[in-house]
């Protein structure tokens, strides 16, 4: 059975916008300072990677192993993600990765619209 065209165009624009947030921590400020020293931000970026490598899984298990329940989880992260991206906008400004970070968000939400509409809607188990 092929993937329907929505599954498709879900997975691969959820790909990209987990790569666009690996290089958003790739670029982001790690200067210690007096709040943030060197090994809470080493410990920061240890568990943004390790949410980015579960989020490929969640992508994985709903565009290839048909579940449903990661699709809510992602929309639940995506939630989330736009609410602390809300934040940091409002207290340093639009930086580098912030605005890498917009565009991935941008990416996830139309990634899922597809992923709940069109052909795409009798691809998941409930």
């Amino acid at each position: 059975m092929s993937v329907p065209r929505n599954v498709l165009w879900f997975e691969v624009l959820l790909y990209i916008s987990l790569m666009l947030d690996a290089l958003s921590v790739a670029v982001s400020d790690r200067t210690p300072t007096f709040d943030m020293t060197e090994s809470m931000i080493t410990q920061q970026t240890i568990f943004s990677g390790v949410m980015i490598l579960l989020l490929f899984y969640f992508v994985y298990l709903a565009a290839q192993r048909r579940k449903n329940w990661p699709r809510w989880v992602l929309l639940g992260a995506l939630v989330l993600s736009d609410i602390g991206l809300i934040e940091v906008i409002s207290q340093k400004g639009m930086t580098l990765d912030a605005g890498i970070e917009v565009i991935s968000c941008a990416l996830t939400t139309i990634g899922l619209y597809y992923s709940f509409t069109g052909d795409a809607r009798g691809w998941f188990d409930a």
